[in-house]
């Protein structure tokens, strides 16, 4: 089981552009299709972890909302999505209930609230902000609304008889307040520096400080990874060089300077 699982990671990992060759038959089936700057369903029908029917709409609106699926009972890979998750969550100083909201929700139409609520008080308790019971949201549902979120982010998973257990990408996704996918983070853990560019994009400038947003030109997101890179780097390089440039410039030009200042000496003394 652990080997699925680690592959599975893997599999998430690499570009959907590279071959899928090596991969067990049933991974290929596994995977994210990026639909950035769609809508999600807002009107589905969820129960929360208290049982109660919501609509997935009732938690966009006014902040961005970060989505993680999972499914309860998984023995590993969905436990390492949730505790990555949690661990970049308790580095940024952006709060859950706050400033953004965390939706959870199982793609195992079988799982019950009573699932939901014990994952709840598990990653509140490691979470440890006031406030987070409100805005992190724990969610079971039926299959036909499943099918249509996980179609709708480009959630692709499998079951597999053999292990019994589903095959599945790890990783979580960042919506804009009314809805739309903004950025997907691959793997199990999440860079915090990730993770807040993700939420002050996704808010449309509504999260985070000015000096965010002057760092956050400083970064380009690079969708086949689910990571932010320096582009600044770049910029830097590009300085220098231009720099370096213009100290040889100056220095050409003082040379002269002298030069010629030493050929009027030189023409006066004659």
């Amino acid at each position: 089981m652990k080997r699925l699982a680690v592959v599975a990671v893997l599999a998430a990992l690499t570009s959907p552009l590279m071959a899928q060759d090596g991969l067990p038959p049933i991974l290929r089936e596994v995977g994210f299709d990026q639909r950035l700057g769609e809508t999600v369903p807002l009107d589905l029908r969820f129960r929360d972890e208290s049982g109660k029917s919501v609509r997935l709409g009732d938690y966009f609106g006014e902040k961005p909302v970060v989505l993680a699926l999972v499914y309860y009972e998984c023995p590993m890979l969905c436990t390492l999505t949730l505790n990555g998750l949690v661990s970049a969550l308790g580095v940024l100083t952006f709060d859950v209930g706050k400033e953004f909201e965390v939706v959870t929700v199982s793609f195992e139409p079988k799982e019950t609230p009573e699932m939901a609520a014990a994952k709840k008080a598990t990653y509140l308790g490691r979470y440890k902000r006031e406030g987070a019971a409100e805005g992190w949201h724990f969610l079971t549902g039926d299959e036909d609304a499943i099918h249509k979120l996980t179609a709708a982010v480009g959630f692709r998973y499998a079951w597999d008889e053999r292990t019994q257990q589903y095959a599945h990408p790890a990783g979580i996704m960042v919506l804009t307040p009314d809805g739309r996918m903004a950025r997907y983070l691959y793997g199990v853990e999440y860079a915090p520096k990730d993770l807040r560019f993700s939420l002050i994009e996704a808010s449309e400038g509504k999260v985070g400080t000015a000096v965010d947003q002057v760092v956050l030109f400083c970064y380009h997101y690079d969708p086949e990874t689910g990571t932010y890179g320096a582009a600044i780097m770049r910029l830097l390089r590009v300085a220098g060089l231009l720099t370096l440039l213009g100290l040889g410039s100056f220095m050409l030009v003082m040379w002269r300077r002298d030069k010629k200042a030493r050929h009027r000496e030189q023409d006066g003394s004659a």
